[in-house]
């Protein structure tokens, strides 16, 4: 293998390798700075919140739409044969435990 490179071309090409060995450095020691880290492991942690917040939000819808359609026809009138017997049951808990704090109180 002949180099038939001149002096000043193998300086030239040095001179180059070394400024894109320099570049190289610097990516990595951003890479590596603990403030990259960090943000690096808060945009994680932030797009895994959203995530899950957006199928808590959908899991919530459904079960919201379909207890609404237990309570609610298509048409959007009340179904009283099923208002009327689950309004009772919260008129009793909410009594009954008004009269249990009523007690503990005394």
């Amino acid at each position: 293998m002949s180099d038939t490179r001149t002096p000043a071309q193998i300086e030239a090409d040095i001179i180059s390798r070394r400024q894109q060995l320099a570049l190289v450095l610097d990516e990595i020691g951003v890479r590596v700075h603990p403030k990259t880290i960090m943000g690096d492991a808060k945009a994680k942690v932030a797009s895994t919140v959203d995530r899950t917040a957006g199928r808590a939000f959908v899991a919530v819808n459904r079960s919201v739409s379909d207890v609404r359609a237990q309570f609610v026809s298509e048409d959007g009138s009340p179904r009283l044969e099923r208002v009327i017997p689950a309004a009772v049951v919260v008129v009793g808990v909410v009594a009954l435990l008004t009269l249990s704090t009523g007690r503990r109180k005394r």
